[in-house]
């Protein structure tokens, strides 16, 4: 149970959704989906198909089916008992989109943009608008954004920590 949790029911939606391409799970990702089971008592969690994270510029490291896999551990080790629902993302919206059963969109700063978007298409299917949930940045020691980008560069580890020194600095 997340720390503070009070059970099913004293939540303040019913479903929510939230997104990524999950390559290289990191500290950033845990705190997007503990404030996601903290305000839902379900959670639709859409990973990036290959083919989109391709599109958005991105290369992961490991295949949609062993990002869904890592994530699927992830979330029985921290989050025993609670209810999600793990979707394929063959765009940027995806379930929240398509289920008016959907009430908000946890996201990043970065993705919370796109909200406006994604109301505007639920608008025109008949659905409610959805709530924003925004989670802050995770940064690392560096006071840079924890990224799985950098983690496969081996600049920091999972929880933000530096690895290696920056070309050009020498060490005391």
């Amino acid at each position: 149970m997340i720390p503070g949790d009070r059970g099913p029911g004293s939540r303040k939606y019913r479903r929510v959704a939230t997104g990524g391409t999950f390559d290289r799970l990191h500290r950033g990702h845990v705190s997007l989906l503990e404030k996601s089971f903290e305000v839902g008592d379900e959670v639709v969690i859409g990973v990036t198909s290959d083919e989109f994270a391709r599109k958005m510029g991105k290369n992961p490291e490991q295949s949609h089916e062993e990002r869904v896999k890592k994530l699927e551990d992830l979330l029985r080790g921290r989050f025993p008992g609670r209810r999600y629902i793990i979707a394929k993302l063959f765009d940027y919206f995806g379930p929240g989109i398509a289920s008016p059963e959907v009430q908000a969109l946890v996201a990043s700063e970065e993705t919370a943009p796109r909200l406006e978007l994604a109301n505007k298409l639920r608008r025109e299917r008949g659905f409610p608008p959805l709530d924003l949930v925004v989670v802050g940045t995770q940064m690392a020691e560096d006071a840079k954004p924890i990224s799985s980008t950098r983690i496969r560069n081996g600049e920091i580890d999972e929880e933000g920590r530096i690895l290696k020194q920056p070309r050009g600095r020498k060490g005391i």
